[in-house]
């Protein structure tokens, strides 16, 4: 599978997580989100995309564990995944060319902008990737 996650550039931008290398992904409270972080897989790819006002999918990551539980949720509903930054888009692929590109308009992005953890199509996958050529 592959997926989107959505961060706010001012709160972790992908060059922080490209320097961390590696990162926790939690904070995802939207049940619809959780239920696709939980369908995550070890080696599953990630498009890192930047919220707020750059709206841009900036570079790429991989999963590195297993969904487990967020040891920060008391409730134990939350789940967290690891993830390992990979390389930074040639050239970031922003929401407004998503949008107007026709062969986006099932993308959860577009239809459901707010959401911040969701699938990704092998051919939207490969479309963003020549877009960011």
């Amino acid at each position: 599978m592959r997926w989107l996650v959505k961060e706010e550039p001012t709160h972790y931008n992908f060059d922080q997580f490209a320097a961390d290398g590696k990162t926790t992904w939690s904070g995802v409270r939207n049940p619809l989100a959780q239920k696709h972080l939980r369908a995550m897989k070890k080696g599953d790819r990630v498009f890192y995309y930047h919220t707020g006002n750059a709206k841009a999918i900036v570079g790429t990551a991989r999963v590195a564990s297993a969904p487990e539980p967020d040891p920060a949720d008391p409730n134990g509903k939350l789940y967290v995944v690891e993830l390992t930054a990979d390389k930074p888009l040639a050239s970031p692929v922003t929401l407004a060319a998503i949008k107007a590109d026709k062969r986006f308009a099932d993308f959860l992005l577009v239809r459901m902008s707010r959401l911040s953890v969701m699938p990704v199509t092998e051919e939207q996958w490969e479309a963003i990737e020549r877009m960011a050529r």
